[in-house]
């Protein structure tokens, strides 16, 4: 028997929550981007934060999704193993394409494989989630319309890793985030069109029940607190102080110096003056 399935259990709660995550962890893997590209001496730190960012952003948007998710007569339950795998999935698929980026320049050939390699391995994460589902029956799939969620998932990973190369002033970055917030939620949401339920049992339960949500909000928990962390971490950078128009000056002193902050020096007369 074909259950009946809903993405919106609870409303457009869920819906708005996990578009907002997603576009969260955009803005700060962004924004974190940009550091490491100012900054070489500490690339590979910044590059790391902002895909840990990114990475928890989008795992995060999936999971706030997967709490309107139900099925009609049957309780759902996920594998605590298999949804933790997912979130190191999605956080090495996106440092994967962030450091191919960061180290080796945006042009079309790397953007493109570093594009195709994340957007792959996000799509992964989606349906390894999914595959943690338990519920009293199999979970099917609409080859065409998985299809086209991974089509999607490639376009916004390209998408992002050129915006996180491309794009460095605050306001920009802040609007490419919340373009890539649609296109990761969309992406989603694609994914769960192609689902259908088929019951093997019938449950008295029609609805998510309290423990699913206490579950799913524990999970929850750890990667809301790493994005938190990377929040702070980002606003708190001196760099934050810069203006957009200060992009092209250099990021640190010459050698030597011993300080992050450019260097400042004193004005000087342009001719000397006439006795």
């Amino acid at each position: 028997m074909t259950a009946t399935v809903s993405n919106f259990h609870y409303g457009a709660v869920t819906p708005v929550a996990a578009y907002l995550m997603a576009c969260l962890g955009a803005a700060l893997g962004l924004r974190c981007t940009t550091r490491s590209l100012r900054r070489p001496h500490r690339r590979a730190g910044w590059l790391a934060l902002g895909a840990v960012a990114i990475g928890c952003g989008i795992w995060t948007m999936h999971f706030i999704a997967m709490i309107g998710f139900s099925v009609q007569g049957a309780l759902v339950s996920y594998d605590p193993t298999k949804t933790l795998l997912s979130l190191g999935v999605a956080i090495a698929v996106v440092a994967v394409g962030v450091f191919l980026v960061g180290y080796r320049g945006g042009s079309a050939v790397n953007l493109g494989v570093a594009g195709t390699v994340t957007g792959i391995g996000v799509a992964a994460m989606h349906y390894l989630g999914m595959a943690a589902i338990h519920t009293t029956g199999g979970l099917h799939y609409d080859t065409w319309t998985v299809a086209l969620s991974v089509v999607i998932a490639v376009a916004a990973a390209t998408a992002a890793l050129w915006a996180a190369v491309s794009i460095h002033k605050l306001w920009a970055s802040l609007g490419a985030s919340l373009v890539m917030g649609v296109a990761v939620t969309g992406m989603h949401y694609t994914g769960m069109a192609a689902v259908s339920v088929h019951l093997t049992g019938q449950s008295a339960v029609s609805q998510s029940s309290t423990s699913l949500l206490s579950f799913l909000l524990a999970m929850l928990a750890g990667p809301l607190t790493v994005l938190l962390i990377a929040g702070a971490i980002v606003m708190f950078d001196p760099d934050m102080m810069l203006g957009d128009d200060e992009w092209d000056r250099p990021a640190y002193p010459p050698h030597g110096t011993g300080s992050d902050f450019p260097a400042h020096r004193p004005a000087q007369p342009s001719q000397p003056y006439s006795s």
